[in-house]
C-alpha cells in the first residue's frame, strides 16, 4: 500500500482529471440502465405462478390486464371508446358487455354472474388486455395512453396501472432524496471537521463514488426502483465516516511532517489499516441479501456491496488528491471544532456499567418478542399513496363491482367438458368465491353472437381457462387459505394445472419472504462472524459483538411491533442484514480499540476510559451520518416500500451508536477474561 499511497499523492492532479472525465461514461450507464418497477418480476422463475404468468404471456397473448370504468352504460359510447382503445399499441383485446349485446340485444340476456361484473346502473366496466408483461414499456406506454383516451387516470385500474403509478411517483422524489440527504450530512460534517471547505470536497468525492456505482448497473442489465432510491442515500451514509476518518489521519500527520505529501501518504496507509476490515464487514452484509430467494435482494445486495468498493476506493485515490489540491483554500476556511465534549458521559459509562447491564438483560425479552411479532404487509398498493389513480380505480373496482383479487386457472385443453363443469360447479362452492367462468359458463349465449375476443381470451392451442374472482383481499390470510384450496380442487381434475393471478403470486410471495427472511440474516451473521474472526483474531469477541448489533436491530423492530406500525414486508428482509452490516464497524471500532489500550494499561477500567475517548466522537459522527443521509428520505417518501426502510435505518443507526457507547463497554468489561484469553496475543495482558 506504501508504494501506491506514494503514486496517488505524486499525481493528484491526473487523478482528478482522470476521475472527472471517468463521470461521463458513468453518467452515460446511469442514464441507460433499466429500471424496474414491478417487485413480481423477482420471484423464481421455477414457480408455477410465475411459469402460469408466462403461459398466459406466451399462449394467450395476455401479458397484463387493466379493467377500465366508461361512466355510462350507453352501448354506443362504450363500443366509441373500445374502438379507440383497440387502436393503442400494445393493447391485445377489449372486451366489455356490449361486445356479445352490440346496440340491439337487451343485456338482460347475459347470465347475472357476468351481467353483475361488467355493468352497473351508472357504469361501465371494459377489460383490456395487452400483449406483453406487466412492467414491459410497451405496456407501460399503453397504460398510460389508455388513461388519456379515458380521460382520467383513476378510471384504470391493474397491476401496470400500479407500476406507471409508482415509476412516476419514484422519479419525482428521488432528486428529493439526494438533495435531503446531502444537506443533512453537510450540517453534520461541518460539526465533525474544522474547516468549511472540506464536507464540499468530502461530499464531491463520495458523489463521484455514487455516480461510478450507478453507472456500472448498466452491466446488470436492470436494477429495482427501491435499488435505485436507497442506493446514493445509504452509500452516502455507510461511506461518509471513511473519508471523516482519512481527513483526520491526514491533519494528525501534517503537524508530525512538513511534508503535506509524505503526511498524505502515511494517512492514506493508515486509513486502509483501519477501514478494511469495516469495509469488509458492511460489503460482506450487503452480500449476504444474495441469498434471498426473491432477487431483489441479489439486486439489492450486489449494488450495495459495489457501492461500499466504490466508496472505498474514492477515499483512498481521489478524496487524498482533492485534500493536496485544494490545501490552501481549506486552510483558509478553517473553523473552530464544534464537537461536543464526552467527558461526563464517559464517566458516566464506566461508573453506571452494572445498571446498563440490568437495563439491557430486561429489555432483551421484550426486545425479542418485538422482533418476531412486528407485523408486516405483502399487499403492494398499500405502499402508495391512496389518491394515486391506480389506488382510486382498484378501490371503485371492489367498492363497485366487488371485483377484488382475480383469478386464472389454466387447465389442459383436452379435459372433457362434463369434467370442467364438475370443477366449476366445486370452485363455486368455495367460501370467498362469487365468480367462475370458463368457456362452458357462457354456452347459452348463442355462438354467433359470441365475439372472436372473449373466445380466444378463454381458449388456446393447449389451455383453457377458468377466470375466478375472490371477494378477499390480496395478500390476506383468507386469500392465501383460499388460492390453497383452490390449487387442491383444481389438481384433481388435472395434476399440471396452475392457479395464476396476482392472488396465488402474492401467496408465493408470502411464503418466499418468510423464508428470505430467516436465510438472509443467518446468512449476514455468518459471513460475519467469520470475517471478524479473520480480522480480529479472536473467538469470544465476535460472538460478543454480533449480539450486541443483534440487540439494537431487535430494538429497532421492536419498537415497530410496540408502535403498532406495520412494514412492507421488503424492510422487514433487508434492514436487519443492512443495519448489521453498517452499524458493526461501530463495535469494530470500540473493540480494536480497546484491544490496543488493554495491551498499554493493565488497568481495565482506565483501558476502556481511553478507548471511549478514542472512539466515541468517530462513533458519534458515523452514526449521525447514517441518521442524516436517511432520516430525510423517511420523513418526504410517499413511498411505503422505501421510507419504511429509511426510517428503520435511520432509527437503527441512532440505535445501534447508543448500544455500542453504552453497553458494549459494559461487556467488554464484563467479558475482559474471556476477550483476552480467546483472542490472539492478548493472554499475556492478563
Amino acid at each position: 500500500m506504501k508504494k501506491i499511497s506514494k503514486i496517488i499523492t505524486n499525481n493528484s492532479k491526473l487523478i482528478v482529471i482522470i476521475s472527472i472525465l471517468l463521470m461521463i461514461p458513468a453518467l452515460i450507464g446511469y442514464v441507460h440502465t433499466k429500471i424496474n418497477y414491478d417487485i413480481l418480476v423477482y420471484l423464481p422463475k421455477d414457480i408455477d405462478t410465475i411459469k402460469g404468468q408466462n403461459i398466459l404471456t406466451d399462449d394467450f397473448k395476455t401479458g397484463a390486464f387493466s379493467f377500465v370504468f366508461v361512466d355510462n352504460n350507453k352501448a354506443v359510447d362504450t363500443l366509441k371508446l373500445e374502438s379507440k382503445i383497440k387502436s393503442i399499441k400494445g393493447v391485445n383485446k377489449v372486451f366489455s358487455i356490449y361486445d356479445i349485446t352490440d346496440t340491439t340485444i337487451p343485456v338482460e340476456f347475459i347470465p347475472d354472474e357476468l351481467k353483475d361484473k361488467l355493468v352497473k346502473k351508472d357504469s361501465t366496466l371494459m377489460l383490456v388486455t395487452f400483449d406483453k408483461g406487466t412492467s414491459d414499456e410497451e405496456t407501460i406506454e399503453a397504460v398510460r395512453e389508455l388513461r388519456i383516451v379515458s380521460k382520467d387516470s383513476a378510471k384504470v385500474s391493474g397491476m401496470t396501472a400500479m407500476v406507471v403509478d409508482t415509476m412516476e411517483l419514484s422519479d419525482q422524489e428521488i432528486t428529493a432524496y439526494v438533495l435531503i440527504a446531502v444537506v443533512l450530512c453537510l450540517i453534520v460534517l461541518i460539526f465533525a471537521t474544522d474547516s468549511y471547505m472540506v464536507p464540499i470536497f468530502l461530499l464531491g468525492n463520495i458523489g463521484m463514488a455514487i455516480l461510478y456505482n450507478l453507472g456500472s448497473n448498466i452491466f446488470l442489465g436492470q436494477i429495482s426502483y427501491i435499488t435505485k432510491a436507497i442506493t446514493a442515500v445509504l452509500q452516502l451514509g455507510v461511506t461518509t465516516d471513511f473519508s471523516i476518518f482519512l481527513y483526520h489521519k491526514y491533519e494528525d500527520e501534517k503537524k508530525k511532517n512538513d511534508d503535506k505529501k509524505k503526511a498524505m501518504e502515511n494517512a492514506i496507509n493508515e486509513t486502509f489499516k483501519s477501514v478494511i476490515g469495516s469495509s469488509l464487514t458492511t460489503i460482506a452484509g450487503f452480500l449476504a441479501l444474495c441469498s434471498m430467494d426473491l432477487t431483489l435482494g441479489k439486486d439489492i445486495g450486489i449494488v450495495m456491496a459495489k457501492g461500499v468498493l466504490f466508496g472505498l476506493l474514492c477515499v483512498l485515490i481521489i478524496f487524498p488528491s482533492l485534500l493536496l489540491l485544494f490545501d490552501k483554500p481549506i486552510e483558509k476556511t478553517k473553523h473552530k471544532n464544534f464537537m461536543p465534549k464526552f467527558d461526563k458521559l464517559i464517566n458516566v459509562i464506566i461508573k453506571r456499567r452494572n445498571i446498563v447491564l440490568i437495563i439491557f438483560v430486561l429489555l432483551i425479552i421484550p426486545a425479542i418478542y418485538g422482533n418476531k411479532n412486528v407485523g408486516v404487509y405483502y399487499k403492494l398498493d398499500k405502499s402508495l399513496p391512496n389518491y394515486l389513480g391506480s389506488s382510486i380505480a382498484n378501490s371503485r373496482l371492489k367498492d363497485e363491482y366487488n371485483i377484488v383479487s382475480p383469478e386464472v386457472v389454466l387447465l389442459d385443453k383436452n379435459i372433457k367438458k362434463e369434467k370442467v363443469e364438475e370443477l366449476v360447479n366445486e370452485l363455486k362452492e368455495v367460501k370467498g368465491i362469487d365468480l367462475v367462468l370458463s368457456p362452458k359458463t357462457l354456452t347459452n349465449i348463442p355462438t354467433e353472437i359470441m365475439p372472436d375476443d372473449v373466445e380466444s381470451i378463454m381458449d388456446s392451442d393447449k389451455y383453457q381457462l377458468i377466470i375466478i374472482n375472490s371477494t378477499y383481499e390480496i395478500a390476506s390470510d383468507e386469500l392465501n387459505e383460499q388460492v390453497g384450496v383452490v390449487n387442491d380442487i383444481v389438481k384433481k381434475y388435472d395434476k399440471k394445472a396452475i392457479v395464476a393471478g396476482e392472488g396465488p403470486l402474492m401467496k408465493d410471495l408470502t411464503v418466499i419472504a418468510d423464508h428470505d427472511f430467516k436465510m438472509v440474516n443467518y446468512a449476514s451473521i455468518l459471513v460475519i462472524f467469520i470475517l471478524m474472526l479473520i480480522v480480529l483474531k479472536s473467538i469470544g469477541l465476535p460472538i460478543i459483538l454480533i449480539v450486541t448489533i443483534e440487540f439494537a436491530i431487535f430494538v429497532n423492530m421492536a419498537i415497530a411491533y410496540y408502535t403498532g406500525t406495520t412494514l412492507p414486508f421488503i424492510s422487514s428482509i433487508v434492514v436487519g442484514t443492512i443495519q448489521l452490516g453498517a452499524t458493526i464497524d461501530y463495535a469494530i471500532l470500540m473493540s480494536t480499540t480497546y484491544l490496543k489500550e488493554r495491551t498499554k494499561e493493565k488497568n481495565k477500567e482506565l483501558a476502556m476510559k481511553n478507548t471511549l475517548y478514542s472512539s466515541v466522537p468517530s462513533i458519534f459522527i458515523s452514526a449521525l451520518c447514517f441518521f442524516g443521509a436517511t432520516f430525510g428520505v423517511s420523513v418526504y417518501s410517499k413511498i411505503d416500500m422505501i421510507g419504511s426502510i429509511c426510517t428503520l435505518l435511520s432509527r437503527g443507526a441512532i440505535i445501534s451508536m447508543l448500544v455500542v457507547i453504552f453497553i458494549l463497554p459494559a461487556l467488554l468489561l464484563l467479558f475482559d477474561k474471556l476477550i483476552m484469553k480467546t483472542t490472539k496475543n492478548m493472554k499475556e495482558v492478563l
